[in-house]
């Protein structure tokens, strides 16, 4: 039986990137995807797609039974940290334990190495620039599940020796994100407005600072970090290094789309780390990482994807746990 890599969340922005380089080295790629984020389209051609939820224990059991899976790549998650304070259930549900399922398949089936996307919401606030070695203190429910699933894995790997590489990468842009969801990914959220004349909204004063990082710098790097026997094990900041200002993003996206005159709103803050940015020498030494893509550069090519990309209202999440504080842009119309 031929050996096979499993990506979760194949279907997805920065996944599908990834499988498109693992299957350009020659590897034999099932993508696990339910579609809730991600596109069909986005899935490359070449590879096996199973439609399901990393929440399905028995599919997930299944995949391994009838499958030699060498290694795993998991990038399956609601990546809402906003929203995360308001379905605390369904955040755990889906980001914690749909992994554990991934990771107790993995210790049984004795996989050559987990490769787990985390993300730098485990920081916090305070911590900058953010660095592997500082100890982790989450803000939101979105960035505790990513934690438990990085010390689970060090759990495992001293008890059941699984190999395990982590990395954190953060605000990333480029062709095949999801921008047709209010309530992740500001780029796309501020692209999405513009194209359906409507105001950008800003929450808060627009000083919050982030930097935005281009998807072709790091699908190469996390896709080949299972061959450095080096990386095994270890935590890995990866993305861009010049913080910006919300602001100043949207005056970039304005100008590249040329509305220069676009209507924007500010709204009251929400809760959020202010400042997120991270230090990336570690994944430069041992990874051979490059940030090649400029913010300006990014951006555009991002715009220019989006031109051809389907434009529509983003749909209300349905399953809101606690209304209490919810910021008013997210609250449904009845409301």
């Amino acid at each position: 039986m031929d050996e096979k890599i499993l990506v979760t969340g194949g279907a997805g922005f920065i996944g599908s990137h990834i499988v498109d380089e693992l299957i350009e080295q020659g590897n034999n790629v099932i993508v696990l995807d339910d579609l809730s984020g991600g596109f069909i389209e986005n899935i490359n051609t070449q590879a096996e797609f199973v439609n399901g939820s990393i929440e399905d224990t028995r599919l997930v059991q299944k995949i391994f039974r009838e499958n030699k899976i060498s290694h795993v790549f998991h990038l399956a998650a609601y990546a809402a940290e906003g929203l995360s304070h308001f379905i605390r259930r369904f955040n755990y549900k889906n980001n914690l334990l749909g992994s554990i399922n991934l990771i107790n398949e993995s210790i049984k089936n004795k996989i050559k190495c987990f490769v787990f996307t985390s993300s730098i919401a485990v920081y916090g606030k305070n911590q900058l620039p953010m660095r592997e070695d500082i100890v982790p203190t989450p803000e939101d429910p979105y960035g505790i599940a990513k934690l438990a699933i990085e010390q689970d894995l060090k759990c495992a790997k001293e008890l059941f020796g699984l190999d395990y590489i982590i990395f954190r990468p953060h605000n990333v842009i480029g062709a095949r994100q999801n921008i047709n969801d209010k309530y992740r990914n500001v780029l796309g959220i501020f692209i999405n407005q513009i194209k359906r004349n409507l105001p950008i909204t800003i929450f808060g004063d627009g000083e919050q600072t982030r930097a935005f990082t281009g998807v072709k710098d790091i699908a190469p790097v996390i896709a080949n970090s299972i061959k450095n026997q080096q990386a095994y094990n270890q935590i890995y900041n990866i993305g861009a290094d010049k913080p910006y200002t919300v602001n100043q993003l949207t005056e970039i996206v304005k100008r590249a789309m040329n509305k220069p005159e676009h209507e924007v709103i500010y709204l009251e803050a929400r809760k959020e780390v202010k400042d997120a940015y991270s230090d990336h020498n570690k994944a430069k030494e041992i990874l051979g990482y490059q940030d090649t893509t400029s913010f300006e550069e990014g951006i555009k090519e991002m715009i220019e994807w989006a031109e051809n990309a389907s434009i529509r209202e983003t749909e209300e999440f349905k399953n809101i746990e606690i209304r209490e504080n919810l910021p008013k842009s997210w609250r449904s119309k009845e409301e």
